[in-house]
């Protein structure tokens, strides 16, 4: 199937410090993303003149879909349940923290996630000392199974996670090195196959993904401005340029699925950075030709 990949341009001017972790939930037909040091969660419908955002007590990394409506938060080092429709807009969301996640050095948080095809959460950690060891491992929850980390070897900024169409593949990365990596994945077992270098980003950092119906990886580099999508293959099939230098994360959007929208970070930017770039920290569209996303599982939360 042929494509298009155009620019992306402003959809929301969120400013946010760290956009990251962009869902769509085609339930309610709205977008949901997380402004990780801004300590806020944000939603917005693709037509909405503005968006709507609850404060956190502390840094969410990534979110997910529920079943029941509610958010799945990987805030800090623990997992939490929400719901924002019993909180009002503008206020601090109430949050059960579910699931303990073990940090096995200082500085650390829960980083990057995704729900895998079976919807069991996916999600690795960060190290954000000064040191950069690498100490940030993978893991899996469900409510059925708890929590199982993947033999994978740690990291310092777990990123890029996605799962081939038919579930049995995943994708992810260490951004700091710079490679994408590709491992065999069993949902049920929570057991990984041997990493296999799926692809090498240059002159930027990977960041969040997502896989197309077609197996193509969209994948947002830090530092370059731009989303590349990549063949099954690994090869570069496609480039989108954003208007900001540090896109985070991606995910399609839409009745059919055929709309881009990328995070993006005002975080470390310059005042004349800003200047010449004022959409950062903002979330970016593009509408594609010859495109469809996959949907996405739900979290079962009950």
């Amino acid at each position: 199937m042929s494509m298009r990949a155009p620019d992306a341009v402003l959809a929301f001017d969120s400013g946010c410090t760290l956009g990251e972790s962009i869902v769509w939930c085609a339930r309610e037909r709205v977008l949901w993303w997380t402004d990780i040091k801004g300590r806020r969660i944000w939603r917005q419908g693709p037509d909405a003149a503005a968006g709507t955002w609850w404060s956190t007590p502390g840094r969410v990394g990534c979110l997910a879909l529920c079943g029941s409506g509610r958010l799945l938060l990987g805030m800090e080092d623990a997992l939490y349940l929400a719901d924002p429709r019993e909180c009002a807009a503008g206020s601090e969301l109430t949050c059960e923290r579910i699931c303990d996640v073990p940090m096995p050095a200082a500085d650390m948080r829960i980083n990057d996630g995704r729900l895998d095809r079976s919807g069991n959460f996916v999600f690795g950690c960060i190290n954000e000392g000064a040191e950069q060891a690498r100490t940030a491992y993978f893991h899996q929850y469900s409510r059925r199974h708890g929590l199982r980390q993947l033999a994978l070897d740690p990291v310092t900024i777990a990123n890029g996670i996605g799962f081939t169409p038919d579930g049995n593949g995943m994708y992810y990365c260490d951004s700091l090195q710079g490679r994408i990596m590709q491992v065999r994945y069993d949902a049920d077992t929570a057991t990984v196959g041997a990493p296999q270098l799926f692809a090498v980003v240059d002159g930027a950092e990977p960041d969040g993904a997502a896989v197309d119906a077609q197996g193509r990886v969209w994948g947002a580099q830090w530092g370059a401005g731009q989303v590349v999508c990549y063949s099954a293959a690994g090869a570069v099939a496609h480039t989108v340029d954003v208007p900001a230098r540090q896109p985070t994360c991606v995910a399609f959007a839409g009745d059919a699925l055929d709309t881009l929208f990328i995070t993006s970070a005002r975080d470390g930017l310059d005042a004349a950075q800003l200047e010449a770039e004022p959409g950062s920290g903002g979330v970016f569209a593009s509408r594609l030709q010859g495109v469809r996303g996959l949907p996405d599982t739900r979290f079962a939360d009950a």
